[in-house]
């Protein structure tokens, strides 16, 4: 049985990955019409991305989806209001500490900042300013997701968390330093990638299929939305502050 899901999901693999594929090869050879280099080496690169997809996908499948809604049964079993809200916030923080893309991102505003004279054009200097910009992005997601655990718990209206919150988007963005508002707003897309995406969401689900009265489809989503917004009000706060 575990066979035939890998293979399932290696297939599904490859049929998500062939439109960039075609796409690629129809603009390399019918409009650019050059010879594509290195055949050997894209094929081998093309089969790697295929399979570690399948890997990754599977292994989401596999445990951390059924991690994170086992625990959300879990929590509202036990019914303590502070454990649950204690664990969605560490799980946005932790999960959102060890995201490649933030750390990516991280990395290049401090070295795009270092160039531009706003910090010490040293290696201490940048280490601090990436580390700084990651642990605002990361509490910020870790105070998004404790919100819309509450507001599963509420049953409050998500559009209007969504509106007031962009509504501050748009108030602070003026007065917010210049160099800091493209990173402000980027930085609400890389938190939601590979792995915090499969934990939060999973919570969601899993907490309003545990609760009486919530729908899964109308409350266990929207947690991605608020840790995709709440960052850009904390990066921004954080240029403003420095």
């Amino acid at each position: 049985m575990l066979k035939h899901g890998f293979i399932k999901q290696l297939i599904s693999s490859f049929l998500s990955l062939l439109p960039i594929l075609v796409v690629v090869l129809v603009f390399q050879i019918f409009i650019i019409r050059q010879p594509i280099p290195d055949v050997v080496g894209m094929v081998v690169g093309v089969l790697q991305v295929i399979l570690g997809l399948t890997l990754f996908v599977y292994g989401l499948e596999q445990s951390l989806f059924p991690i994170g809604e086992s625990m959300a049964h879990a929590f509202a079993r036990k019914g303590s209001v502070f454990w649950l809200l204690l664990f969605a916030f560490c799980l946005g923080f932790g999960t959102t500490v060890a995201e490649p893309a933030l750390v990516a991102v991280a990395e290049e505003a401090a070295n795009v900042t270092s160039k531009s004279h706003l910090i010490a054009q040293t290696d201490v200097a940048r280490s601090q300013y990436a580390l700084g910009l990651r642990i605002t992005v990361a509490l910020s997601v870790g105070f998004a997701i404790l919100i819309g655990v509450l507001r599963i718990l509420r049953g409050w209206s998500l559009y209007y968390l969504i509106i007031g919150g962009y509504c501050a988007v748009i108030i602070m963005t003026p007065f917010a330093p210049a160099e800091i508002v493209g990173i402000a707003y980027d930085s609400g897309g890389v938190t939601t990638s590979t792995i915090t995406v499969p934990l939060v969401t999973a919570l969601g689900v899993g907490l309003a299929s545990a609760i009486k009265g919530r729908n899964p489809m109308l409350d266990g989503f929207g947690l991605i939305a608020l840790a995709s917004l709440t960052p850009m009000i904390f990066v921004m706060a954080y240029g403003m502050l420095r």
